[in-house]
């Protein structure tokens, strides 16, 4: 919360204290009356909402960040697997070795030498591989050699976001782009958006 809204938050808060202050000292000179009015009740339930907007107004926004920053989260620690599983394997899996089930469990290889050297699984046991919106992550593998990108990561890692539609403004996308042209300048710029 940025310091703004913690003042409007402490603002309000003090306001709302001031007006249940002077209804309990008229409240307090009037001997022998039983009950609260009409009005001081509704009094107290405006306030109360006037509380319940404020925090709804400020913590909703955080909502839709931390979702976001969930899903980017998982897909970096999927990355950091694939990473792992092609230095033990010596390629990315395959749709043919199940997408990233092989990160989970020992896919069957044509090359029995190939499975000797899987050291699985390379994520927790347990993890779903389910965004915050509980989508299915998705996996393209696209081979280098046809894509003609020698330099480029040959897979995409993304997540269709909250509407569930792919290819739209609200997908979670973790670059996997070529990164070879960029300087160390232009790095750390691309890694602060």
């Amino acid at each position: 919360m940025n310091p703004r809204n913690s003042r409007a938050v402490s603002s309000v808060w003090f306001n709302c204290l001031m007006i249940v202050r002077t209804v309990v000292a008229r409240r307090g000179s009037v001997l022998g009356r039983a009950g609260f009015t009409l009005i001081e009740v509704l009094l107290v339930i405006v306030i109360i909402m006037m509380l319940a907007a404020a925090l709804v107004a400020f913590v909703l926004p955080q909502q839709a960040g931390a979702e976001k920053n969930t899903t980017r989260l998982l897909l970096m620690q999927v990355q950091t697997a694939l990473d792992t599983y092609r230095m033990n394997v010596g390629h990315y899996p395959t749709e043919e070795e199940g997408g990233l089930g092989a990160l989970l469990a020992r896919p069957q290889f044509e090359n029995e030498q190939l499975g000797e050297r899987w050291q699985g699984p390379y994520l927790k046991p347990g993890t779903k591989l389910l965004d915050a919106w509980g989508r299915q992550v998705v996996y393209t593998f696209e081979d280098a050699l046809q894509t003609g990108q020698t330099n480029a990561i040959p897979y995409r890692l993304s997540s269709v976001g909250p509407d569930g539609q792919p290819d739209t403004d609200d997908d979670v996308k973790l670059d996997t782009g070529d990164a070879t042209n960029l300087d160390a300048q232009s790095v750390l710029d691309v890694n602060r958006q």
